[in-house]
């Protein structure tokens, strides 16, 4: 008989992960405090694109949630998301940006049809309602 806590439990609480990739550190502080209000136990940070590549490669199993700004130095939103494309990335993404919202929508649109699996793209600062929602309709 399996015991609380056990991978064959399915009551067990299973963490949550995230992967925020964003050039901003106030952002990457408030969106931390967010997550783990709503429940995430284990946030990661990057700065820009290639260092959340790096940061993929490095972790033991691929985060459940990604938060990915569109603007950022050396590898921005847009091609950090074909990259994970390529990598078939297949966890829930959110994207934020704090600056042109058209930009915004062409990102999402890209990597939708790129089979990435967009919960959600919003202006900085992401409203916790909002985002909230976004991961409510993931499963978490």
């Amino acid at each position: 008989m399996p015991t609380a806590g056990s991978s064959n439990d399915p009551g067990q609480h299973v963490p949550k992960s995230v992967l925020i990739v964003d050039d901003d550190d106030f952002s990457q502080e408030l969106l931390s405090a967010m997550l783990t209000a709503l429940g995430v136990t284990e946030v990661h940070f990057a700065g820009d694109g290639r260092v959340g590549l790096r940061t993929l490669a490095a972790m033991p199993r691929p985060p459940d949630y990604l938060i990915c700004d569109v603007f950022m130095p050396d590898m921005d939103g847009i091609e950090f998301l074909g990259e994970l494309a390529k990598r078939r990335y297949a966890g829930g993404v959110i994207l934020v940006s704090g600056m042109n919202i058209e930009m915004l929508a062409i990102a999402q649109q890209v990597a939708l049809s790129d089979g990435i699996n967009i919960l959600g793209s919003f202006t900085k600062p992401v409203p916790k309602a909002a985002l909230a929602e976004a991961l409510s309709r993931a499963g978490l």
